[in-house]
C-alpha cells in the first residue's frame, strides 16, 4: 500500500476531508503551471489531479514538471486513455468504469496500458469510477459510451459501489463530468460514504465553496474541482479553506 493510498485510508477512518485540483492538459499551458502551483500552495490543497477525457494538448508531462518545481503536493494522474501515464506524477487511477457496460473501460484499456503502468513505477489506486447523471451529457459519458446513473437513484450507485468494494477496488470515485449542469446530491454521496469502508472521491458540477463545503459534510473524502477554477482560479483558495471548515464543523458535532 502506497502513501497517498494510506493517506486517503485514513482520511476515510477518521471521517475527514480534503481537497483536490483537477487540471486538464488540454486547457492549461505549461507556463500556468507555477501560477497554479502557488495558488495550491498558498490554499494547502492536498493534490493535484491531471488528466482529461481527449488529452490532444501532449503536454502534460510537462505541465506536471512544471507544477512539480514549485510544488510539493502530490500528483495523481486521472487518466481519460491508456496514452495518459507519466512516471513524473506521483501516482495513478486506475479507472474501471463500473457504472457502465463497455468492456473496453472495465478491463480492456487496462490490458493494452499494463506494461506501461507496470513500468512506471507509480502508486496504483484501483478506483471504482462511477458516472453520475449531471442534467447534460458530458465528454466523459460521451467518450464512454457509458449511460449514468440517474441522480436520483442512490440504490443503484450505492449497489454500484458496493461491486466496486467487493471486487477489491482501493476507492471510489463518483463523477457527474466535466461541465456538468448539477452536481452529485448531498443525499447520494451520504447513503454511499455512510454504507462502504473505502475511501470516496466526489466531482462534476461543483461550483461554489458552499457545494465543496455540503459535499464534506455529506462524507466525500476527496472533492475534486477542476471546471470552476478553470473560470476562476482564486476559487482555489475558498474551496480548500471550505474542506477544512467542514472537517472541523464534524468534529465540532
Amino acid at each position: 500500500m502506497g502513501n497517498i493510498l494510506t493517506q486517503l485510508r485514513t482520511l476515510k477512518a477518521q471521517n475527514k476531508s480534503g481537497f483536490a485540483v483537477l487540471a486538464d492538459p488540454d486547457k492549461i499551458a505549461p507556463a500556468d503551471m507555477q501560477y497554479l502551483a502557488r495558488l495550491c500552495n498558498d490554499a494547502k490543497v492536498d493534490y493535484l489531479m491531471m488528466g482529461g477525457s481527449l488529452l490532444m494538448a501532449h503536454q502534460m508531462e510537462l505541465c506536471i514538471q512544471r507544477f512539480k518545481a514549485e510544488s510539493d503536493i502530490p500528483v495523481i494522474l486521472f487518466p481519460g486513455s491508456p496514452a495518459q501515464v507519466t512516471p513524473y506524477a506521483d501516482a495513478l487511477l486506475y479507472l474501471s468504469l463500473i457504472s457502465g457496460r463497455n468492456p473496453e473501460l472495465l478491463i480492456g484499456q487496462h490490458v493494452v496500458s499494463a506494461p506501461l503502468v507496470k513500468a512506471s513505477g507509480l502508486e496504483v489506486i484501483s478506483t471504482g469510477y462511477i458516472i453520475i447523471e449531471g442534467g447534460i451529457q458530458t465528454t466523459v459519458s460521451y467518450i464512454s459510451n457509458a449511460m449514468p446513473i440517474p441522480a436520483d437513484k442512490p440504490e443503484i450507485a450505492l449497489c454500484t459501489a458496493w461491486a466496486g468494494e467487493l471486487q477489491g477496488k482501493h476507492i471510489i470515485y463518483l463523477d457527474a463530468g466535466s461541465g456538468a449542469r448539477r452536481p452529485i446530491t448531498t443525499e447520494m454521496i451520504r447513503v454511499i460514504s455512510s454504507h462502504i469502508d473505502i475511501p470516496l472521491f466526489v466531482g462534476g458540477g461543483i461550483q461554489t465553496p458552499e457545494k465543496v463545503h455540503e459535499n464534506c459534510k455529506a462524507g466525500a473524502n476527496i472533492v475534486v474541482v477542476g471546471n470552476a477554477i478553470e473560470r476562476d482560479p482564486l476559487l482555489i483558495r475558498d474551496m480548500a479553506s471550505a474542506a477544512r471548515e467542514a472537517v472541523a464543523d464534524k468534529i465540532a458535532e
